[in-house]
């Protein structure tokens, strides 16, 4: 038992044992064959290890990153909504108001053509033609007129005047002699009087200097259907189907963009425009880029598609005049074409719309070559569309371009205007001028205002006469209506387009003789005392003045002529008798009449300044000379008629205001001195330039060293005042004959002069006399016939050689019927 026992016990020992070594020798073996794959397994642990952490990192990133995002959508979102409010109130406020500021348009006065008036052909088709009327030979547009024989017929435009809307008519004229024959209607019929549209010369800018005519979506479907047509198939064909953005064009012009790495292309819609064009800058982001989204889904929100087109036909830009934007294209036809957009020819119109994608690139005046393939283009868009066949397109690819050489939609007189703009202010506010959309009517003739300004070619004969050089001297002028005072044409320096600094207003010259019709004028008002013939003395004078040296004045000519008859002295503008005839008059007397006849009452009144020595601007010098053309009565010079509101009711009517300033019978007197001063002293010269039978008077002015020249004179109809001169006030050997007479004549000789009635009122009689006796001779003696105040007539002379006869009453029956 006990050797089995052993056994089995030894047996098991063993086979553990045995198992013991087989174990370790597997595991040894285990050991020296499986070292690569203990590492590898020690790999795969580090790499679950490395696995688990980057899960965990990442699902941190992934909360982290969410919960930014919850916290920038809580942030965000509100700012976003906060911004997209603020749009949308800007979007509201601006198309609930006034969806555009309206700068007052300011109007000449219009052209009349009534049955006996004097005209010849070539002023009527002038007239036509400023107002880009185009020769044709049928009339069946309006803005059209055909020349025949003797005889111009148009077709005249409509126009809401002030006193009633004057609709398109055909209106046939016949001319015989240079005088108006017939003025008849399409179906015959005899009209008594017929206006052309007067032409807008200037606006008064808002603040944005920008300017439009605006146009109703209405009248352009009605009027321009192609206009709306063209332009929806060149900038937005989907404009009636989308809300304001088309996300698939956004999303093609960031694809170009990115590859591009600029910003090339837009995809933006018409509405996206207008946005951009009303509320936005042009800076080409992407923050700009979404306010243009979110504003132009808005305003298809809130407002129907036809308003919004409407408001982008007149909003968008189409040039620049100067510091003037063009916008929309009301404007735009006027300005490129000198037309109204009913009257634009298809061709036009493809232009105007090819000019949207960008005004100044495609600029017609400028780059020419450029505006025509870019016309071509949309033509092409048209045929594509079916607008148009390929015959017709190809007709009107062939068509140039047709744009007028200078704006067309402004006649710029900034002179003029400036002085409208003055006047307004005295009524209204600033503000209402620059947006209400007022239309002021003027009194500017157009064919005086280019008479005016076609006069200062003749300062190049004038410098080239005296030696200076081109470009010197300078210039301003006033043009005046005799009997109502109204202003029908001024410039304010040689460059009359120049926005600048405006002469006839602020320029305020010594006037030099201009002066002496007042002297005069005050000595015959006193006819006890004075009349033409009263003899003056023409000899060397010493004037003391207080608190300066003496004062010696001289005659021009450096000469004297010892006793001098009033009229002589006036007419050939005499110095000293003129500073004698003052002095005894009275400076404060002469200071009161030029005050009464509408001038600065000088104050101080100093001797000196009965030469001149005072400064005045042209316009100041015009209303003198109005009054003492006028007979009198003086009338405030004014550039403004009515002005009406954008719905055209009228605000204002400027009528005359009317004072008597002088006595008819010593302004007679004085009228006809001044007669004579163009019949026969200084200023003879303008007899050749204006026929003597108009009977002008004027009265040249020079100062010293010849810095300044003048000339003041008037005919039946107008009186004018002309300054010429250096800025520089340096002296230029000038005189008023040479230098501002040409000018003064070069303007009346292509105007309507009606001659001056010379009738003598009642209170004035003729009578021959002698001047060196000073009486009243028989007929048949030498003598000349001159006006007097019939109650204060010279003695009369017995015979011709000598002796006077008392008349105790030299007034007759005739007189007194008179």
């Amino acid at each position: 038992m006990a050797s089995s026992k052993g056994s089995g016990n030894t047996k098991t020992k063993g086979a553990a044992t045995a198992g013991k070594g087989r174990s370790g020798r597997t595991r040894r073996a285990a050991s020296g064959k499986s070292a690569p794959s203990r590492r590898q397994g020690a790999r795969q642990g580090a790499s679950r290890g490395s696995g688990a952490s980057r899960r965990g990192w990442r699902a941190r990133l992934f909360g982290w990153v969410m919960r930014g995002l919850l916290i920038a959508a809580a942030i965000g979102l509100p700012l976003l909504g906060a911004w997209a409010w603020y749009l949308n109130e800007r979007v509201t406020e601006r198309f609930e108001g006034a969806l555009f500021t309206m700068p007052a348009t300011v109007y000449a006065a219009p052209d009349e053509i009534y049955v006996g008036q004097s005209m010849d052909i070539d002023s009527l088709t002038a007239a036509l033609e400023r107002l880009n009327y185009v020769a044709v030979d049928s009339l069946e547009e309006t803005g059209t007129f055909r020349r025949r024989g003797n005889q111009v017929s148009f077709h005249r435009r409509a126009f809401d005047f002030p006193d009633g809307a004057q609709p398109s008519r055909h209106v046939d004229v016949r001319i015989v002699g240079g005088q108006v024959t017939e003025l008849d209607g399409p179906d015959g019929e005899s009209l008594g009087i017929v206006r052309l549209e007067p032409r807008s010369i200037g606006t008064l800018y808002p603040n944005r200097a920008e300017d439009r005519v605006l146009l109703a979506i209405e009248e352009v479907r009605d009027e321009a259907p192609l206009l709306i047509e063209s332009l929806l198939a060149v900038e937005d064909r989907a404009f009636h189907e989308h809300h304001g953005v088309v996300p698939t064009a956004i999303l093609r012009a960031f694809l170009t963009n990115l590859v591009s790495g600029e910003r090339v292309q837009g995809g933006s819609t018409i509405t996206q425009q207008l946005a951009k064009n009303l509320f936005l800058t042009h800076d080409r982001t992407y923050r700009r880029k979404f306010a243009e989204m979110i504003m132009a889904l808005e305003m298809e929100w809130h407002y129907p598609k036809d308003k919004i087109l409407e408001a982008y036909l007149n909003e968008v830009y189409l040039g620049q005049d100067g510091g003037r934007a063009i916008h929309g294209f009301g404007l735009a036809a006027s300005f490129y074409f000198g037309r109204p957009i009913n009257e634009l020819k298809p061709e036009q119109i493809a232009l105007l719309v090819g000019m949207a994608k960008g005004a100044n690139y495609y600029n017609p005046r400028r780059h020419p070559e450029r505006a025509l393939a870019r016309r071509n283009v949309v033509i092409d868009v048209m045929i594509d569309l079916g607008l148009v066949d390929q015959t017709t397109a190809a007709e009107w690819q062939g068509r140039p371009l047709g744009v007028l050489e200078t704006a067309g939609s402004r006649a710029r007189h900034p002179a003029f205007v400036d002085l409208v703009r003055r006047q307004l202010t005295e009524q209204y506010d600033p503000e209402d001028l620059q947006t209400r959309g007022l239309n002021i009517f003027t009194t500017l003739r157009p064919r005086v205002q280019e008479a005016l300004e076609q006069s200062t070619a003749r300062l190049d004969e004038v410098e080239a006469s005296r030696g200076l050089e081109s470009g010197t001297l300078e210039t301003a002028g006033v043009i005046a209506s005799v009997s109502t005072g109204e202003i029908e044409a001024m410039i304010g320096g040689r460059d009359t387009h120049y926005e600048g600094y405006d002469r006839a207003l602020d320029a305020r010259r010594q006037i030099g003789s201009l002066i002496k019709p007042a002297i005069y004028l005050t000595a015959l008002s006193r006819p006890a005392e004075y009349n033409l013939i009263t003899s003056l003395e023409d000899e060397p004078i010493t004037v003391e003045q207080k608190g300066s040296a003496d004062w010696e004045p001289n005659n021009y000519s450096g000469e004297f002529h010892g006793p001098t008859p009033l009229i002589e002295a006036l007419a050939h503008s005499r110095n000293v008798p003129s500073v004698r005839l003052g002095m005894d008059v009275g400076l404060e007397s002469v200071a009161e009449t030029i005050e009464q006849l509408g001038g600065p009452r000088p104050s101080p009144f100093y001797p000196s300044m009965l030469l001149g020595s005072m400064g005045m601007t042209p316009f100041e010098v015009a209303q003198m000379y109005q009054t003492l053309s006028a007979d009198g009565f003086m009338t405030p010079l004014r550039a403004i008629r009515t002005v009406v509101d954008r719905d055209g009711e009228p605000l204002s009517r400027y009528s005359l205001d009317v004072r008597r300033a002088a006595e008819r019978e010593p302004l007679y007197l004085l009228q006809y001195g001044l007669q004579t001063v163009v019949a026969e002293g200084t200023s003879t010269r303008l007899n050749q330039m204006v026929s003597p039978a108009v009977g002008v008077a004027g009265k040249t002015g020079t100062t010293n060293d010849g810095r300044d020249a003048w000339f003041a004179g008037f005919t039946g109809n107008r009186v004018g005042v002309i300054w010429v001169g250096r800025d520089d006030d340096r002296p230029s050997n000038l005189t008023g004959s040479s230098a501002a007479l040409p000018l003064w004549g070069a303007t009346f000789a292509e105007l309507d002069n009606q001659p001056r009635d010379m009738h003598p009122p009642r209170g004035v009689r003729f009578a021959r006399v002698d001047p060196e006796r000073e009486s009243v001779v028989p007929d048949r003696c030498p003598g000349e016939s001159l006006p007097f105040i019939t109650s204060h007539r010279p003695e009369s002379a017995a015979d011709c050689e000598g002796g006077r006869r008392e008349d105790k009453d030299s007034s007759t029956i005739w007189d007194w019927f008179r």
